[in-house]
């Protein structure tokens, strides 16, 4: 027996619910972009270094353009103080059309790595243990000082810690550092 304000249609259970969600996003996804508008996005997607696919992807999500990328010092292969950025790693930041930015464990030097990069910005990254509050605040406060929109950097780093960073600041996305940097020795 129905309810009161029940129309006696369908109920909405969750095969229905899965079936609406499965329908808007294949709508979403599968929405006809002029030729001309996917061409100029796969062409910024390689002067960014990434796929089409992830650039695509945090477009959609973002419906920004991605402007800036924050690098961490896990992703740069960097684990103590005085050791150099790997060249094909700076030889691949130094070809993308974004910002550079550093975000360095603690311990290390920011303003060294920064310089090596060609970064914009070098600081250190909230402690491993960091609360969510106190991550999110100093994400904000970062960005608020680069006068960046979080939605359109994207983080490249490797801990779970730094997905995290990612999420509490607001930021475009999260790509590894060995996806994006996969076959450098080849691009240099």
């Amino acid at each position: 027996m129905a309810g009161i304000g029940h129309n006696g249609g369908p109920g909405m259970g969750s095969g229905f619910r899965a079936h609406c969600w499965s329908v808007a996003r294949r709508e979403l996804l599968g929405a006809r972009l002029p030729v001309e508008v996917v061409r100029l996005q796969v062409r910024r997607a390689k002067s960014l270094g990434l796929d089409y696919k992830t650039y695509a992807g945090v477009r959609a999500t973002t419906g920004r353009d991605l402007v800036a990328f924050l690098y961490s010092s896990n992703a740069l292969g960097v684990f103590r103080r005085g050791e150099a950025v790997p060249a094909p790693e700076a030889g691949r930041i130094a070809a993308v059309a974004a910002s550079p930015h550093l975000g360095c464990a603690p311990g290390l030097a920011p303003d060294v790595l920064a310089r090596q990069i060609g970064a914009v910005s070098g600081r250190e990254l909230a402690v491993f243990g960091a609360s969510w509050s106190a991550m999110r605040d100093e994400m904000k406060s970062w960005l608020k000082a680069q006068g960046l929109p979080g939605d359109a950097v994207l983080m490249i780093g490797e801990t779970a810690h730094e997905r995290e960073m990612m999420t509490a600041g607001g930021l475009a996305g999260f790509v590894s550092g060995q996806a994006f940097f996969a076959g450098v020795a080849d691009a240099v």
